[in-house]
């Protein structure tokens, strides 16, 4: 059986970064892993999981979850220093 951390390391963001997008995208972690495999994939998908991530934070700011924002913040720091040939 598959589980999700093996889904997960297959689809080349941290659990982090998943968890953003399932957070942004109001989906399970499952679906969000998934959707971060393909959008890697894509030619504008890392664009979109930025937005996503920064769209995130904002929303974090905006409900006064300063330590939410900081984890969100390590994730796309994280995820602009991994995918460096998506962002120049």
């Amino acid at each position: 059986m598959i589980t999700l951390e093996d889904c997960i390391a297959l689809c080349g963001l941290t659990e982090a970064e998943v968890l953003a997008i399932a957070e942004h995208e109001h989906v399970p972690e499952i679906a969000a892993a998934a959707l971060a495999e393909y959008l890697l994939k894509q030619r504008r998908g890392p664009d979109k999981i930025h937005r996503m991530i920064v769209e995130d934070i904002r929303a974090a700011l905006q409900r006064g979850d300063r330590k939410h924002a900081c984890e969100l913040f390590a994730a796309l720091r994280h995820f602009l220093e991994s995918h460096p040939e998506h962002f120049h």
